[in-house]
Parts: C-alpha cells; sequence; structure tokens
C-alpha cells in the first residue's frame, strides 16, 4: 500500500472509531490527526472540504461494510427471522465487545449532522436505502410483497437501531436481543400465514 493511501485509510479509521465513541461534534480534526498519526497535509489532501467531506466518507465506507454483512447473512439466512436474530446476534457481539462504547457506525454522525449538512444527509440516505433494500429482498425471496416487505424491512431497521443506543445506555446486549426476538416472532407469525 502506497504512503498516501496508507494515511487516508488510517484517517477515515481514526475518525469512524472517534465519531462513534465521542460523536461527530465531539471530535476535532486535530484529535483525528493524532489519532490517525497521518500528517496535516494528506488530511486536506485526501478531504478538502475538511471535516464535513471525512464525515461523508465514513458513513459511506461503514455502509458498504455493513451493507456486505447484510448481504451475507441475506443469503445464508432461512427466513427473515433468522435474518433478523443472526444480524442481532452479530450486533449485540460488537456492542459487548466495545464495551458498550460503540454503537452503529453512522447514527452519531447522521444524528448530528442531518439535515445540517446535505452531503452527510445524502450520504446517509444513500446508505440507510441501500440497508433497507437488502432487508426487504429477503421478506420478497420468501413470499412477501414488495410494499410488506419495505415495510417489515423498515420496522426491523429502526427497531434494531433504536436498540443498539439502549444498549449502549444500558451496558447491557438484552435491549438488541430482546427486539430482535419480538420482530422475529412477527416475521415468524407473518410467515406462517403467507
Amino acid at each position: 500500500m502506497a504512503q498516501s493511501a496508507k494515511h487516508r485509510d488510517a484517517l477515515l479509521k481514526s475518525s469512524a472509531r472517534l465519531f462513534r465513541r465521542q460523536g461527530y461534534s465531539g471530535t476535532g480534526l486535530k484529535q483525528i490527526l493524532e489519532d490517525s498519526g497521518a500528517p496535516k497535509g494528506s488530511l486536506y489532501h485526501y478531504y478538502p472540504g475538511g471535516k464535513e467531506d471525512i464525515g461523508v466518507a465514513v458513513v459511506k465506507v461503514a455502509g458498504r461494510v455493513v451493507g456486505k454483512t447484510l448481504g451475507v447473512l441475506a443469503t445464508k439466512s432461512e427466513s427473515p427471522s433468522a435474518f433478523i436474530l443472526a444480524y442481532a446476534g452479530m450486533l449485540a457481539g460488537w456492542m459487548k465487545g466495545s464495551e458498550f462504547r460503540d454503537g452503529c457506525p453512522i447514527t452519531t454522525v447522521l444524528l448530528e449532522m442531518a439535515p445540517e449538512s446535505e452531503l452527510i444527509t445524502q450520504a446517509g440516505q444513500q446508505v440507510m436505502e441501500s440497508w433497507i433494500d437488502i432487508m426487504s429482498e429477503v421478506f420478497i425471496s420468501h413470499g412477501w410483497d414488495s410494499l410488506a416487505a419495505e415495510r417489515a424491512a423498515n420496522l426491523s431497521m429502526s427497531s434494531l437501531e433504536g436498540a443498539l443506543i439502549l444498549a449502549r445506555v444500558k451496558q447491557s446486549s438484552s435491549p438488541i436481543l430482546d427486539a430482535a426476538e419480538e420482530l422475529a416472532r412477527l416475521w415468524g407469525r407473518d410467515e406462517s400465514s403467507q
């Protein structure tokens, strides 16, 4: 990896970690530079718009990573319920592994910057829509019509995102696992009636 690409990746990883843990507003460019070890010039070379450009990049990259994870789970899951339970299990493990310091990799940025930053808002919309689309396809592939699938995917995503916040506050994986169990029960009932 070229030295410059190494700096870009270090800036992005440091920014994502700091944003997750202390928020977008609570993270300064100086702290990102210190944490990443990248020279100041590389920050403005890769992110000429400064912190907003970094925020957009973090949302897009984290969104792709989560999207790939959802895609893998979608191909392996036998039902929408199994998909939700598998995803929640991953989220719960990830939260516990971070000692409940992390949350969704893009939530803190979006909560603070949408709709004030049009660029970050647009990136967030694209990412969230891609996640919802993957979840919707899981439902559709099991016989749901597209409207019902989209609504179920929206409810699932909303529930799990909210559960991540509760898990962080309560310092427990229970909110994530409880939400997933209830969603799985709901989707299991719907699957049996199809």
